[in-house]
């Protein structure tokens, strides 16, 4: 028995009377919507379903304790609520208010932005200086440079602080060697109230400039070949070069670099925790070290909470400052 195809079944198709009913083709299951409807259902299923592990221990280690947090930043919370938390006093701003009229938390603010000020241009300087000479300047054993260089942002801070305080000590440290030769005796870094915290800043920047070196070497060498040819062609000096072509293509990442440089270090408080415990005389405490001594020394926690999200809001002020000024330079 034969079939009719080609031609022959679109003519019989053509010569089907008005009344006549023709059931429509079915296509693929994914192609129905019914079926579209059940793919991405499935779909949306399988994707909770791998979040959930991420999205319940983001949960219980993260937004929980952020939210309980700012909750307690407005009560009287302290050691004897620890068993019984819903037992702490709600005492509204009390907490934030009496922050501004509390001197050690002021010098601690003071701190925190001297360290800022001239930390983190230290660090963006030479890291991008350190970037520029192992990408151009250096030919033999780049990697081993780089290597050294990238050291102390993976090196333990335990460590750091070792090696620091050798350096430093002013009997037998490293410089106090280096002094003795000349005939001087070395001043006690870590001891003095204006050496102190210039001691940590040194520190904390021979830590940190690994980090911007990396970030300025990606930098670099996203620059194109052809656009440092085009400048020497056109009789370009190396300043110049740096100047008017490097430096305007590295702006975003420049502001990157100085984003996160100085979020760190509001943050800062390894450096004098482990080196100098906040002294001489408060002259190298900072909000973080404040904070902690609140809420783990003393158990004020409802006050260090306050701390902490007063140091949360400079840290969002500074940071959308810092995109507005130097986002209009990366356009």
């Amino acid at each position: 028995m034969s079939t009719t195809t080609g031609p022959a079944a679109e003519t019989a198709g053509k010569q089907a009377g008005p009344g006549t009913v023709t059931s429509p083709a079915a296509g693929p299951p994914s192609r129905r919507p019914g079926g579209r409807r059940r793919a991405m259902g499935v779909q949306n299923a399988a994707g909770w379903l791998f979040s959930t592990p991420f999205l319940v221990l983001f949960s219980v280690f993260m937004a929980f304790p952020i939210v309980a947090t700012l909750v307690m930043s407005f009560t009287d919370f302290g050691l004897r609520n620890v068993t019984d938390p819903l037992s702490a006093k709600f005492i509204g701003f009390d907490n934030y208010t009496h922050l501004f009229s509390d001197d050690k938390f002021l010098t601690s603010l003071f701190n925190t932005a001297y360290f800022v000020v001239a930390g983190v241009p230290l660090t963006i300087v030479l890291g991008l200086v350190v970037a520029v000479l192992l990408n151009n300047g250096i030919d033999r054993a780049r990697t081993f440079f780089r290597i050294g260089f990238y050291a102390p942002v993976v090196t333990s801070i335990v460590a750091v602080a070792v090696v620091w305080r050798f350096v430093l000590d002013p009997s037998d440290g490293l410089i106090a060697g280096l002094f003795s030769e000349v005939g001087l005796t070395a001043p006690d870094f870590l001891g003095s109230e204006k050496l102190a915290m210039p001691s940590l800043i040194a520190m904390a920047v021979w830590r940190n400039v690994g980090t911007v070196m990396v970030l300025f070497i990606a930098g670099l060498q996203a620059i194109p070949a052809d656009v440092r040819e085009a400048a020497k062609l056109d009789g370009a000096g190396m300043w110049q070069e740096f100047r008017r072509i490097t430096v305007p293509l590295l702006r975003p990442t420049m502001l990157y670099a100085t984003v996160i440089t100085t979020i760190g270090y509001l943050n800062v408080f390894e450096e004098p925790f482990v080196m100098t415990q906040g002294g001489p005389s408060d002259s190298t405490l900072t909000v973080s070290l404040d904070m902690y001594r609140e809420g783990f020394n003393f158990f004020h926690m409802g006050y260090a909470s306050a701390m902490a999200y007063v140091l949360f809001v400079v840290i969002m002020g500074i940071t959308v400052l810092q995109l507005r000024l130097l986002k209009d330079n990366t356009k």
